[in-house]
């Protein structure tokens, strides 16, 4: 009898990532059976925003597509100021065309702009205006919604966790229908009536 072995959910971190934008979707992953592994630009430990000291569990050279079933890029200062976060880019770039899911967030959606990656897709990000000063050429496909999924990318803005992590737990099939529903009223809209829906499913 074989079975299958699912492959582990890799998230980027570097230093002054947003460590508040990707809780939702790591720990509702986790719960959901999916080993998160960290990828950092090299072995060495960054740190958030936020301060937290992270030791990645790899360098982001390591990394194929092909081990891995999403690929999330959490926002950064470093997006805005400077290169160093565009090999993420180019990464995110070598998982769609391999078929592989990628979920990006606030200053994440700049560097796949600035790559080329949401001129043909549907996305949102922060404001269409930040999007729009990298030069980028999708400014018609942008969205004014909280969290866009087009095919195998995510996008949302920085104040949208939640919505980001609705996304990803659906695309992964962590939860569905009126599961999913009640998980995002509960978390986003504090809606204590969605936990009794969650408790019944057995995903609270």
């Amino acid at each position: 009898m074989s079975t299958t072995v699912r492959k582990p959910v890799h998230h980027a971190v570097y230093d002054t990532y947003a460590d508040w934008e990707t809780g939702h979707a790591t720990a509702f992953l986790a719960r959901g059976g999916h080993e998160i592994r960290t990828v950092g630009p090299a072995d060495e430990a960054v740190r958030s925003i936020g301060g937290l000291r992270v030791l990645p569990d790899l360098a982001l050279d390591a990394l194929r597509p092909e081990d891995s079933s999403l690929l999330i890029l959490p926002g950064a200062d470093l997006w805005d100021t400077s290169d160093d976060l565009a090999p993420f880019a180019r990464k995110a770039r070598e998982f769609l065309d391999a078929g592989v899911p990628v979920a990006a967030i606030c200053g994440a959606t700049a560097g796949l702009a600035r790559e080329g990656l949401l001129d043909d897709r549907a996305h949102t990000g922060a404001v269409s205006f930040y999007l729009a000063a990298t030069g980028y050429a999708g400014g018609g496909r942008y969205e004014d919604a909280d969290a866009v999924t087009d095919g195998i990318l995510v996008t949302a803005g920085p104040t949208e966790p939640v919505a980001f992590a609705r996304e990803i737990l659906r695309l992964l099939g962590v939860y569905e229908g009126e599961v999913l529903d009640a998980w995002y009223r509960l978390f986003h809209d504090s809606d204590a009536e969605a936990y009794a829906v969650l408790e019944k499913a057995g995903a609270q």
